[in-house]
């Protein structure tokens, strides 16, 4: 195999993404600190991530205003990440490319950087839609975490 063929493969590689279990996504966001990061409930995580990208780690989204949300929590290229050609504040310091990845760690540090603002979770319109005003423990029921939810209230 030339090296040109195995670059191309490589690249195809590195770029395909992951589509979590529901559970499998909760406990990841709960490892990493999520559950009642500025008083949000990994239940309203999970429900987030449902609506903006079914649990992918590739997805994208062209908005009207020529703007892209990248990865799993659909983060905007306008306001937090920086995108090739794109003029972008970059409030999270990351290139967009970095939200596609499967591993998740730029994508929670950079959500976890988007709730520190004013709008926090209301920032994602997919969470306002179908999260917000609702019980969301359903997101989390059966993943084995009840315990813990109910002993930190935030279930």
């Amino acid at each position: 195999m030339s090296t040109r063929v195995f670059l191309l493969l490589l690249t195809a590689v590195a770029v395909t993404g992951r589509r979590f279990e529901r559970c499998e996504w909760a406990r990841t966001l709960r490892d990493y600190g999520m559950d009642g990061y500025r008083g949000i409930s990994l239940a309203n995580w999970v429900c987030l991530t449902r609506w903006e990208s079914n649990y992918r780690t590739d997805a994208t989204n062209h908005n009207r205003d020529n703007s892209t949300d990248y990865g799993i929590f659909q983060i905007n290229n306008r306001w937090w990440c920086q995108d090739e050609g794109f003029k972008s504040a970059n409030g999270c310091k990351i290139s967009c490319r970095e939200l596609l990845t499967d591993d998740v760690t730029a994508a929670i540090t950079c959500a976890k950087r988007v709730v520190r603002d004013p709008a926090s979770i209301r920032a994602w319109y997919g969470w306002r839609q179908h999260c917000e005003h609702v019980d969301v423990s359903p997101y989390v029921a059966g993943c084995g975490l009840d315990q813990d939810l109910e002993r930190t209230g935030f279930l």
